[in-house]
């Protein structure tokens, strides 16, 4: 057996991280969004937070296959590609800071950025900006360069989506474009500057079918008419993954 998977395999909490990761991937198969968004929190409890985002980064293979396809139609692409292709070249400067930064530090960073994500979201504050290519460029920068050094890829183009003035459908079919790509980016810039061990991928790797099956089921359970009612369960998740992964209960 290699040696990363036995090492994979004996990790302390593997099963609460497959009941993390199938949580995840259940909201973000009804929402669009909010897998890093809980995932991240709960898997830095056990991980450091570069094995955590390489791992939930080849999971994040799976939604190619569930959510990606359905999400593709009726997503605004050109839009979408523009804020990858931005976030693609931020992402090095955030795994920078991953590499360099005290692990309790982005530990901490991580349930901060997670709560104040759904305070923001509870509150109803939205980027009310207009969708010219110059903000969505810097929403999608601002996007990689968090992600790549904390995992959460999300909260800034979650909050200029919703605020924008677009039907359900295609604001959940852009976060989820989105959010996979982008985060599937993160694979090559962690291993270009070291941060992505073996372990990591096969982690991801056994993450990959629980992943799978929460975003299958979420995408099934999702009708647009009922958007008032699936982004409060995701704000309930979200705000108990948050809290969970808070430095103050190690």
């Amino acid at each position: 057996m290699p040696e990363g998977l036995a090492t994979a395999l004996a990790l302390p909490g593997l099963w609460w991280l497959i009941a993390a990761t199938l949580l995840a991937g259940l909201v973000y198969g009804f929402a669009g969004f909010g897998s890093a968004l809980i995932f991240m929190p709960l898997a830095t409890i056990f991980l450091a937070p570069s094995v955590a985002i390489g791992a939930f980064s080849m999971s994040v293979l799976a939604s190619l296959l569930t959510v990606v396809p359905g999400a593709w139609k009726v997503a605004d692409r050109k839009a979408v590609l523009g804020m990858v292709a931005a976030a693609v070249v931020a992402t090095p400067f955030g795994v920078y800071l991953l590499r360099v930064a005290e692990v309790g530090v982005i530990r901490a960073a991580v349930s901060v950025v997670v709560l104040a994500t759904l305070m923001a979201l509870i509150a109803g504050w939205r980027y009310r900006l207009r969708p010219a290519w110059p903000a969505r460029a810097a929403i999608g920068a601002l996007s990689g360069l968090l992600g790549g050094a904390t995992g959460l890829n999300g909260p800034p183009v979650i909050l200029f989506n919703l605020g924008a003035d677009q039907p359900v459908a295609v604001t959940r079919g852009n976060l989820t474009v989105f959010l996979t790509a982008s985060t599937l980016s993160f694979l090559p810039q962690l291993w270009v500057q070291g941060m992505l061990p073996p372990m990591a991928l096969w982690l991801g790797a056994i993450l990959l079918l629980p992943f799978a099956i929460g975003t299958r089921a979420g995408g099934m359970i999702f009708h647009p008419d009922y958007a008032g009612f699936y982004r409060p369960v995701a704000y309930v998740i979200i705000g108990g993954a948050g809290l969970a992964g808070l430095p103050v209960w190690r």
